[in-house]
């Protein structure tokens, strides 16, 4: 924002300095030329005045003032190898004709990637006496990402970018790709005939992505644009930036919908205190779903453009927002950030930290004492001289996608994907991904999935199964292990165990079928969560989870009577196993009674290795038989 200003006072200097008699061309029809330009900028018709500009220096080659002005046409206009050429023609006929000239032609070589040029030319404009703060702090910041750059272009990362096709480009833009964990979904922002709308395509069981369709239902609107969104990891929440809509606070809001079935819901607005009086746009999520990080150039920032987050509170509000602070926001500005699904990695776009001109893309981590670390450029040629922004990286931390303009797009901005270097990728997350069916009918069940983690005590995903197919999503950052648990009235509750904590034994990716039993005489349920030491009968601690989830369970359905079976695998003599099983059945037994279950509705008893569920000749299959069950009796 700053930079955007800065330049706009010089183009606005440039534009009305005409009594200097340099501006002036001795041919009268190239000065009328000249003249009938001036007049069509300050009307703001910039084509016009190029071809008012063009005539000018057509009639009178040496005319300067007239390559000058085409120059800041250009420039403004962004585009910087016209803007170059212009400049250079200034600085041949008359290097004198004005200080700013230098400047004009640092930034265009700046943003055409040529560094080795620029840095002479803008550090001469740095000598320049009188300039001001604001022109100096900017020259200076140019000079460190020419700099930058040239000692960035030694040392390329490796980068093979590949363009998904016209299944998911078009010829207009294509923008903000964001995936789910299972990256099976894309949803981007296509800009046709200057209308934002979001666009989903699905990959094939082969891996090939399907042609790009508006999203379903009351999400996409005719009057206003839809864009710079995030969506949650099992696909259900899309937070998005809203503009000019007669409900909002400011000039952008964030909005958030839900998916129901195949279809988005009416959006909702965030309201106060994330959005406000002024401009709030490009969320994120967080895996866990209780950090939201967005843009705003609300007070008490950096300066221009910063980056926020706001906390979900107990009561289900979003707290007051929190600036990054200066370890990330710069007083430039910042955009697009993607919080990675490890809750520690950020990723955003910024002008303001050493680059290749324009913006480019960044990582942020957080460390120990939950600082953050100071940004890393991605490097060359991730980024370059052109803007970069919207990254989004996979769960596993492999593979990133962004929009880039390139030779091989199909038109205009193109999104692409690329394998992301070792040294800036995220701490790996896995993600388990379900469908809950009913066991007799199969037909899909609306349960509540519940992900925790097990050493916390602590929920990192509490969500309904999806009505429509019973499906679900839950990102599981490596490092822990996890409890998972279904519950729905009517049906057994469900448990499972996920131990992400030993890397070398794990996936990073589940899916599971769950058949839920419902709740009649003969039905069993596992309890995979309850454990022994070897040998033991002496309940662990991780084994509450399971437990207490049992004691709900009986609480909510009086009428139920279980018995606790115990059941091990045939290693060892089989009396021994058959104690062993009787005394955790009873481990189970007296918790229940303990937490206030009436003894009535409770017996146990020890199976040893007399029932098995899988072959006792694999470790596996001894694993699956080690087991606590319990079975409705009455």
């Amino acid at each position: 924002m700053q930079r955007s200003l800065y330049i706009l006072l010089f183009v606005t200097l440039l534009f009305c300095y005409s009594g200097h008699a340099q501006m002036r061309s001795d041919n009268r029809r190239a000065q009328a030329a000249f003249e009938k330009a001036g007049n069509q900028l300050r009307n703001y018709q910039y084509d016009l005045a190029i071809a008012s500009l063009e005539s000018a220096i057509a009639l009178d080659t040496g005319f300067a003032a007239a390559y000058q002005q085409l120059g800041d046409i250009y420039r403004r206009q962004q585009n910087y190898g016209k803007a170059t050429s212009q400049y250079a023609q200034v600085v041949q006929l008359d290097p004198t004709l004005t200080t700013l000239t230098w400047f004009g032609l640092g930034e265009s070589l700046l943003y055409t990637g040529r560094y080795q040029e620029a840095l002479p030319v803008l550090r001469r404009y740095l000598s320049t006496p009188g300039l001001d703060a604001a022109g100096k702090q900017l020259t200076t910041k140019y000079i460190a990402d020419c700099e930058f750059s040239l000692a960035a272009l030694k040392q390329p990362q490796p980068f093979h970018p590949h363009n998904p096709g016209p299944t998911i480009n078009s010829p207009y833009d294509e923008y903000f790709p964001r995936l789910t964990a299972d990256y099976r979904n894309i949803i981007f922002t296509r800009k046709e005939n200057n209308q934002e709308n979001f666009y989903e395509s699905t990959q094939d069981s082969s891996g090939v992505w399907q042609t790009a369709l508006l999203l379903q239902g009351d999400i996409n609107s005719e009057l206003y644009n839809e864009g710079a969104h995030c969506i949650s990891p099992d696909g259900k929440y899309l937070f998005f930036t809203g503009c000019n809509r007669p409900e909002g606070l400011g000039s952008c809001d964030i909005y958030v919908s839900r998916r129901e079935g195949g279809r988005w819901g009416a959006p909702y607005n965030l309201g106060a205190p994330i959005n406000s009086s002024g401009w709030e746009a490009q969320p994120a999520l967080a895996a866990d779903g209780r950090t939201l990080y967005f843009v705003s150039n609300r007070r008490g920032g950096q300066g221009g453009y910063d980056i926020w987050k706001s906390e979900l509170q107990g009561s289900g509000q979003w707290g007051a927002p929190v600036n990054l602070g200066p370890a990330v926001n710069t007083s430039y500005d910042e955009s697009s950030p993607y919080i990675h699904a490890d809750n520690r990695t950020l990723y955003f776009a910024s002008n303001g930290w050493p680059g290749f001109g324009d913006k480019d893309i960044f990582r942020s981590q957080l460390d120990s004492a939950d600082k953050w670390g100071e940004p890393t450029n991605l490097g060359y040629p991730i980024n370059d001289h052109h803007e970069q922004s919207a990254l989004t990286v996979s769960m596993n931390g492999k593979q990133a996608f962004f929009s880039t303009r390139r030779d091989d797009a199909v038109g205009g901005l193109d999104i692409y994907s690329f394998d992301l270097p070792q040294t800036i990728r995220p701490h790996p997350v896995a993600y388990l991904k379900g469908i809950i069916v009913d066991a007799e009918s199969e037909l899909p069940v609306q349960a509540n999935v519940i992900v925790t983690d097990m050493l916390a005590n602590e929920a990192v995903y509490n969500e309904q199964a999806d009505y429509e197919d019973g499906t679900f999503l839950a990102p599981l950052p490596f490092g822990k292990t996890y409890a998972l648990h279904i519950k729905q009235p009517g049906y057994l509750f469900f448990s499972e165990n996920y131990p992400l904590d030993d890397r070398t034994k794990i996936n990073d990716a589940y899916e599971i079928r769950i058949a839920l039993s419902r709740i009649k005489v003969g039905s069993t349920g596992t309890l995979n969560n309850v454990f022994f030491d070897i040998d033991r009968y002496e309940l662990l601690p991780k084994s509450k989870i399971d437990l207490d989830n049992l004691v709900e369970f009986l609480n909510l359905n009086k009428t139920v009577r279980v018995e606790i079976g115990g059941h091990t695998d045939n290693t060892g003599r089989e009396a021994h196993n058959q104690i062993l099983s009787e005394n955790r059945a009873k481990a189970v037994h007296d918790y229940l009674l303990h937490a206030g279950i009436a003894a009535a509705r409770l017996t146990y008893k020890g199976y040893g290795p007399s029932q098995p569920l899988a072959t006792n000749e694999t470790d596996e299959g001894r694993q699956l038989n080690r087991r606590t069950d319990f079975k409705i009796i009455k």
